[in-house]
């Protein structure tokens, strides 16, 4: 591939630190880093510039904080970009061997930033150079922007290379082999370590994601699209997980490829006074999930032999669970009221459940509403897997009716044996609960197992966005505790009702019997109790008798002479 030859060996040299405000020199491929501040702007000059370079693309890095980046000393709107994640491609003239840029930020504080120079030669495709949405003629930078539910990017269209000063091909030409249409991009994904925050730890991972050979080597490719796509793509926002978005340029013909600017996020804020990347998570989502896991944890072991307990806790997982879907959806209440509100849908829902099972004791309905909630995580399991992110499920009603079908499927088929149904539910739907609750505290990707399709019923965008999550060690350890505690729970439970009949008499039944007894007690006179007083003196009267004939008997014995 032209032109990488000369900047990969440079890439493996490692970072250069120049450290010190005010005018900075760079070397091609190398990354400097660089304290900021308000009253500190900072001079990048690149000088000994191969005349085979046409365009060189410089790109500066900050953890959240907005840097200015600027080919003039006073910036303005066509010249100069700003963001934590900005870059300026500058199109080389004749006989330049020098380039200049100049970097400030606002912030008060000081800001460690990284950036770099990245050449391409002529035959490289220029990323952004048919700009048409943004304000710079040329831009290279890939635009992010996310919410609760989704994270999208966006970038302009690329062109062609050329050499310098050379006129460049036509961005609206669409017809032939030599326009820009027969450009691809390919999309990548790259995830931080989990609950590292570090902003030195993400710069030095943005370095794996800014050349072309590093992003092939350790980016994971989520799509390609061609020019007549739309260039934009949204995936599902992970709170607190540091994730590097890239799109690689490639001209197929000529064989050479060309990066954007790499961006990052953590779907989440920096400087929110609450709930910030840092403290992420809110008290009462820790509380509730905490009592869900208390709950999941003792049905787990103990859920067939308790069957009220069970009946209650699906009862309120059933209710909860539409009721805050409708929250979100028609009101605008805050989370804490949200999910209070929720909490008591659920309760009220499980003790209806009970409620029913209680008077009619219809055990194969009740236990059908068990299977429903281990059909809905098996579902949700299924679509967790890149089984989710196959194109044919980005229709919502082929997604919904497939997720119904396999839902209402694993009910269906161990209705049969309500008994093993209802110990598969206990067991499984028990343990997740506790894993939600360690999600809560500390963070891992099998949370979004059930989120991702919460996310899906409350917005109808989210049918387009890539669920994918990292696995990393966290993962894998709750995944082993996962795996024990399903197992575990079954074998305990299996164990523990081998001799016992699958399912206790209904409580009305019992309730009702032992009436029936007590009315039969009063009519029938030989199941009465006498009195306290009538029992006493019925006592003293057969001492007195008991006395009286012992005297008899030894008044008619004769004595001996």
């Amino acid at each position: 591939m032209p032109g990488w030859g000369l900047i990969v060996p440079l890439l493996l040299l490692g970072v250069h630190s120049s450290g010190t405000a005010g005018l900075t020199e760079v070397s091609m491929g190398r990354f400097t880093e660089v304290r900021l501040n308000r009253s500190s702007p900072t001079e990048f000059i690149l000088q000994n510039i191969p005349s085979n370079i046409s365009f060189i693309l410089f790109q500066v890095h900050s953890q959240y904080a907005n840097v200015t980046l600027s080919d003039s000393k006073i910036p303005n709107i066509t010249d100069s970009e700003t963001g934590s994640d900005a870059g300026l491609l500058t199109v080389l003239r004749t006989n330049q061997t020098v380039c200049t840029w100049y970097l400030e930020t606002s912030s008060v504080d000081p800001l460690l930033a990284s950036a770099v120079t990245i050449p391409y030669t002529d035959r490289d495709p220029i990323p952004g150079a048919c700009n048409l949405e943004f304000s710079l003629d040329t831009d290279p930078n890939v635009y992010l922007r996310y919410n609760l539910y989704e994270t999208a990017i966006m970038f302009a269209p690329a062109n062609l290379g050329h050499a310098r000063e050379a006129t460049p091909p036509a961005c609206d030409v669409q017809t032939g082999s030599d326009s820009r249409w027969r450009l691809q991009y390919d999309v990548y994904q790259y995830f931080l370590p989990e609950n590292d925050l570090n902003d030195s730890a993400l710069l030095s991972h943005l370095q794996k994601m800014s050349p072309v050979p590093q992003i092939t080597a350790n980016g994971i490719k989520l799509a390609t699209l061609t020019s007549s796509d739309r260039t934009a793509m949204s995936f599902s926002s992970i709170p607190g997980q540091g994730v590097i978005y890239n799109v690689v340029v490639r001209d197929p013909v000529l064989n050479t490829a060309a990066a954007y600017v790499p961006v990052h996020t953590y779907a989440c804020s920096f400087t929110a006074a609450m709930d910030n990347c840092a403290t992420l998570g809110k008290v009462s989502t820790k509380v509730f999930f905490t009592l869900c896991a208390v709950f999941g944890l003792f049905i787990c072991f103990f859920g067939h032999r308790h069957l009220k307990i069970v009946f209650f806790s699906m009862g309120f997982v059933i209710f909860g669970f539409f009721m805050f879907i409708l929250l979100t959806k028609v009101t605008d209440i805050n989370h804490d009221a949200r999910l209070s509100l929720t909490a008591l849908t659920g309760v009220i829902g499980g003790l209806l459940l009970v409620g029913y099972w209680w008077r009619f004791g219809c055990i194969y309905l009740c236990v059908l509403l068990v299977g429903i909630v281990l059909g809905f995580l098996v579902a949700s399991i299924v679509f967790f897997t890149p089984i989710g992110d196959y194109s044919t499920f980005r229709n919502d009603s082929i997604f919904w009716l497939t997720f119904t079908c396999i839902a209402l499927l694993v009910p269906a088929c161990l209705l049969p044996m309500p008994k093993i149904l209802n110990i598969l539910s206990c067991s499984l739907v028990g343990s997740y609960a506790v894993v939600l609750a360690v999600d809560s505290y500390l963070y891992t990707s099998l949370s979004y197992i059930t989120l991702n399709i919460l996310k899906r019923a409350l917005n109808s965008d989210f049918s387009t966005a890539y669920s994918s999550v990292p696995f990393q060690k966290n993962d894998f350890i709750i995944i082993a505790v996962w795996v024990i505690l399903v197992v575990t729970g079954i074998i305990t439970q299996l164990y523990r009702e081998r001799e016992r009949p699958p399912f206790p008499p209904t409580p009305y039944v019992i309730w009702k019997r032992d009436r029936e007894r007590r009315i039969t007690n009063i009519l029938d006179p030989s199941h009465h109790t006498p009195p306290l007083r009538d029992r006493l003196l019925a006592s003293l009267a057969r001492i007195r008798d008991f006395f009286r004939k012992e005297q008899s008997l030894g008044e008619r014995t004769p004595l001996l002479l």
